[in-house]
């Protein structure tokens, strides 16, 4: 039995929900659709969206289309924020229109192009904030930028996810290195 899946949806004030094919949530925040698979439909009563399946065969795509259609209604009304760090000596980042440019310590500077509904701010040169309504775009976004330089074990510098707790490895001693 999914657990997810029978959960209720709760409407916030300013989402429109429109159930054909997928489903088709708009709020203030943007428009996003949700594919709904072949054994489970969607229905919606007062101000909230119940999922339902036709057989226990469907359990996991009950699951799966419940917390897609949780993340687009609360992607519409709220949003998805991740937060990145640059740490480095002369690591920054800028932001001019839709193109984000890193110097990460590269010969040359890397400039990365934001795809359409994601939102970035950068303070102090090294602090990112990547938002939208979109979960999936939001984390892979900054998934991407995280691996243009991911953080160095052993002097943590990089782009990392703020609150990322990373383990600074021990380098070499030198004890070889006398002779």
């Amino acid at each position: 039995m999914s657990r997810v899946g029978n959960k209720p949806i709760a409407l916030p004030k300013g989402v429109k929900v429109k159930i054909g094919a997928e489903l088709e949530v708009e709020g203030p925040k943007g428009k996003l659709k949700v594919p709904i698979p072949a054994g489970v439909r969607v229905e919606q009563s007062d101000s909230q969206l119940l999922v339902k399946r036709d057989a226990d065969r469907y359990t996991a795509l009950h699951g799966l289309t419940r917390a897609l259609a949780a993340n687009a209604v609360q992607g519409v009304s709220a949003g998805f924020v991740k937060e990145l760090d640059i740490v480095g000596i002369g690591f920054r980042a800028d932001i001019k229109s839709r193109v984000v440019t890193f110097t990460l310590g590269y010969s040359h500077a890397i400039e990365f192009l934001l795809p359409a509904g994601i939102e970035v701010k950068v303070d102090k040169q090294t602090h990112l904030v990547v938002s939208g309504a979109d979960r999936q775009l939001v984390g892979q976004v900054a998934a991407n930028m995280r691996a243009l330089r991911p953080p160095d074990p052993y002097k943590n510098k990089g782009v990392r996810y703020s609150g990322e707790l990373l383990r600074k490895k021990v380098g070499k001693t030198g004890a070889g290195a006398t002779k």
